[in-house]
């Protein structure tokens, strides 16, 4: 990943059409982003992939879309309210707020000769443990450079809001930092309706949102993202042997489906010290992105704690009545979730190549073509020819998402679209087309072979697209 700064990915997704900032011309808002025509269609092709290898190839699998917005209950039973909280600290010199945990793991990572804090676990730190850490004055402000700190709080990372009119205690609601509890609440409704039987799995995507108080680099850490998670409800004590599983299947969809190169992937076991309340065992998949390993999918054996803990708060009944053993119990969970947001940029920073030639290095989006936001382009060679390739255009676009372009030297178009990821290229010249066939350029290897236009679509599909 040395090839390629953050500064390179930010700007080129801009200037091509991934990722915008969000309201521009009012002066932006901080860790808002749009995207844009091309990075919209690459995080529905991921997701869609997504969606396509975990419950459409799969018979006990099925797909879940829950509210945003739920009965505040929902995040007392799950442990949100209570304590989903970051340490909070704030540089009293220029004001800046941080996570007293990161900036521990950070001046760790940096200095392997500082102490490490007694009973050092992570975000499980007790308060007093990052306060005297902290009073040894190892900890420097990334903003100012000063090593003058207030106290540590504990911060809630929920969103909040009120529904109806007025706005008072009873009217309290909050955005859902994990979609993860929809499928928890509705596991009876789901079981019932869909007549699956254990072991089954329901999947989901969607928005959720977390007060982050650093958010940084880029689209990685955000207050609004996009999540990927599935909830795979097996019998007690067979939770180790889906782990195992969920564990291979998972690195197969990073490296085989997705594209992402193994040398930038890797799977951390998180130590039992660090594990969240509701874990008996978790690995984190990283990807090394120009800022380092960053986490884009926690593999967690959640046991049956969120289904225990919502039916003591609700008295619904969330146990499982086994036909085949005639055992009624509590079923144990493994979840893979994963970041559609952070998954979209590992693809940005894993697609970034630049290749070098007689003008100079240039840059090609080399997405696999299952995923790459448009995956023909129309170019006529001509624009005399326009129509001709509009003919094209409307042959293939009922199966493929295609670019059309008519502006400009043949060459130039190529490399266009070489630069937003699109694997093939059709050029439309008059000799070739009166012969009912075409040229297709490959974006990797950029050699051209003419097939025939009757042949295009199964042409296509064998590629991959």
């Amino acid at each position: 990943m040395s090839h390629v700064d953050m500064k390179d990915i930010v700007e080129f997704s801009k200037v091509r059409g991934f990722v915008y900032q969000g309201s521009e011309i009012y002066g932006g808002l901080a860790n808002s982003w749009d995207y844009g025509p091309y990075g919209s269609m690459l995080k529905e092709n991921i997701k869609n992939a997504w969606i396509k290898e975990f419950v459409q190839k799969r018979p006990n699998m099925v797909l879940l879309d829950s509210a945003i917005m739920m009965n505040p209950n929902v995040w007392v039973a799950s442990g949100h309210v209570g304590g989903f909280a970051d340490p909070l600290m704030e540089c009293k010199d220029c004001h800046t707020r941080h996570r007293a945990d990161k900036l521990v793991e950070e001046a760790l990572e940096k200095n392997s000769k500082f102490p490490v804090p007694v009973n050092w676990a992570g975000d499980k730190t007790p308060t007093e443990d990052f306060d005297s850490y902290i009073s040894l004055g190892h900890i420097v402000c990334p903003n100012c450079g000063k090593k003058n700190w207030t106290g540590i709080q504990r911060f809630n990372l929920m969103l909040s809001t009120h529904q109806w009119v007025t706005e008072d205690s009873t009217s309290l609601v909050y955005l859902r930092p994990e979609t993860a509890q929809g499928m928890f609440v509705n596991f009876a409704n789901i079981a019932r309706t869909s007549r699956k039987k254990i072991p089954f799995g329901v999947a989901q995507v969607g928005k959720s949102f977390r007060n982050e108080i650093t958010p940084k680099n880029f689209i990685f850490r955000t207050r609004e993202f996009e999540q990927m998670e599935m909830e795979f409800f097996c019998k007690p004590w067979t939770d180790e042997q889906f782990f195992e599983e969920w564990y291979n299947i998972s690195y197969n969809y990073f490296t085989t489906t997705l594209w992402l190169q193994e040398q930038n992937v890797r799977f951390v076991e998180i130590p039992k010290e660090g594990l969240p309340h509701y874990s008996r065992r978790a690995w984190d998949f990283e990807y090394q992105y120009p800022f380092g390993w960053g986490e884009i999918q926690t593999l967690a054996n959640r046991t049956d704690y969120d289904l225990k803990a919502h039916m003591s708060l609700s008295r619904a009944d969330l146990s499982y009545f086994d036909p085949f053993t005639n055992e009624k119990y509590i079923p144990y969970v493994i979840e893979p979730a994963m970041g559609l947001s952070r998954l979209t940029l590992a693809t940005l920073c894993d697609a970034y190549t630049l290749v070098e030639t007689e003008e100079g290095s240039r840059i090609v989006m080399k997405f696999k073509p299952n995923i790459a936001p448009v995956k023909v382009a129309i170019l006529p060679l001509v624009k005399k020819l326009s129509s001709q390739a509009m003919e094209i255009f409307n042959l293939l676009s009922e199966d493929f998402v295609c670019e059309y372009d008519e502006a400009g030297a043949i060459g130039k178009r190529y490399y266009r679209m070489d630069e937003i990821g699109v694997p093939f290229s059709i050029c439309v010249d008059s000799e070739n087309y009166d012969q009912w066939q075409l040229t297709v350029r490959d974006r990797d290897t950029g050699l051209q072979e003419v097939i025939k236009i009757i042949d295009l679509k199964e042409y296509l599909k064998k590629k991959g697209c």
